[in-house]
């Protein structure tokens, strides 16, 4: 009984290790930082409602048994492509999210039947080639906003050009779409500011997402995610049911990328996009994820405390040590390293489960030679 339970609480810690050690961080940070709990409170709601549609587009791929999605970028840059041509188009306010939304669509389901089908040719490595291919498809990416746009396709707004006639600027203004969505349904409580329309997108995801998994498709994913040898044995297209995954998953991640630079009210051409899978992965991990069980709760807890730390770190480095930079390059720690951790935690647990495992099947063996004794 002692040794069930001792079993039982070690792992229940490695389970939620990193979500206990960001609330004892947290714990410890938001008295230091000195920050009213109306700033904190008004900034945790906000960025909710900014990053949660980006981490729980997270969710299908790990269901399908993929893995962390490093590949999600590819959806963060088709977002921001059809925002780019919003703002040349000068369509404003939320015809203009709804349309670059529109627009990301269909680049969004190619990058992602390229990312799946790459993963399909390197089965059990997924994460390390969402990672790389993100990468080159960066190159492909600057290739076609710093070349192409202006270039080879018409771009009529100057004031988007590089002062050369060609390729979009290293930062671009939203002004016309810039926080549209939170303007649309005003609410404010207490004299915090709640975005409502945003909430409702987070809302019909994770219902999507909900549906999703009780249908045949949904089933399908799961069946692969548990087993690809007995998926496939069973009927199901694995590979097929693999790339669905991951086209879903970067559309979605191009919708919340919309959402997100909306809410920021800018884009860094080069380089919004190159955080946003490594920001949002980390959010899932620390609301208790792994690489092969993740849920919305989860989503929406990591980005909590992903952002909550993020907020209180710097103000907390300044007043206990004399250096707000300390806390900046803790944030920029933290965001590297609870992914590693939450890496190394999964693979200790599952060493701990086939141990207790190869424990049981000696129990089990003393018992049918007539050693182990019944009751």
């Amino acid at each position: 009984m002692k040794s069930s339970m001792k079993s039982r609480l070690r792992l229940f810690l490695i389970e939620n290790a990193v979500v206990i050690l960001f609330i004892v961080l947290i714990a410890i940070a938001i008295p230091a930082s000195r920050l009213p709990g109306s700033f904190l409170l008004q900034e945790i709601l906000t960025r909710l409602g900014r990053s949660s549609f980006l981490v729980i587009a997270l969710l299908l791929p790990i269901m399908a048994g993929m893995g962390l999605n490093f590949g999600m970028v590819l959806g963060a840059m088709a977002g921001q492509i059809g925002l780019i041509f919003v703002m040349d188009w000068g369509i404003v306010g939320i015809p203009g999210l709804l349309l670059a939304m529109l627009l990301s669509l269909p680049i969004s389901i190619l990058l992602g039947w390229l990312c799946g089908s790459i993963m399909n040719m390197a089965k059990g490595r997924e994460m390390v080639t969402g990672f790389i291919l993100g990468f080159f498809m960066n190159g492909v990416y600057m290739l076609f906003a710093l070349y192409a746009m202006g270039s080879i396709i018409p771009v009529t707004n100057p004031e988007l050009l590089l002062s050369r006639g060609y390729g979009i600027r290293n930062v671009v203004d939203l002004e016309s779409v810039r926080q549209a969505l939170e303007r649309f349904i005003p609410l404010k409580v207490w004299g915090v500011n709640i975005p409502v329309l945003n909430y409702l997108f987070i809302a019909a995801v994770s219902a999507f997402i909900v549906w999703f998994r009780k249908t045949k498709l949904g089933q399908d994913m799961r069946a692969v995610g548990q087993d690809r040898a007995v998926a496939g044995a069973t009927g199901i297209a694995v590979e097929r049911t693999r790339i669905i995954a991951i086209i879903i998953s970067t559309v979605l991640a191009g919708f919340g990328q919309i959402i997100f630079l909306q809410n920021l009210g800018t884009i860094n051409t080069t380089n919004s996009h190159e955080q946003t899978g490594m920001f949002s992965i980390a959010s899932l991990l620390i609301g208790g994820a792994s690489v092969t069980k993740a849920s919305i709760p989860n989503a929406l807890v990591g980005v909590i405390l992903f952002h909550l730390l993020f907020l209180v770190a710097p103000m907390a480095g300044k007043n206990l040590i004399g250096s707000g930079m300390l806390g900046e390059y803790f944030r920029q720690f933290v965001s590297y390293g609870v992914i590693a951790l939450s890496l190394v935690l999964y693979e200790w647990k599952r060493a701990a489960q086939e141990d207790d495992a190869r424990a049981l099947l000696r129990g089990g063996a003393g018992s049918d030679d007539g050693k182990g004794g019944t009751l």
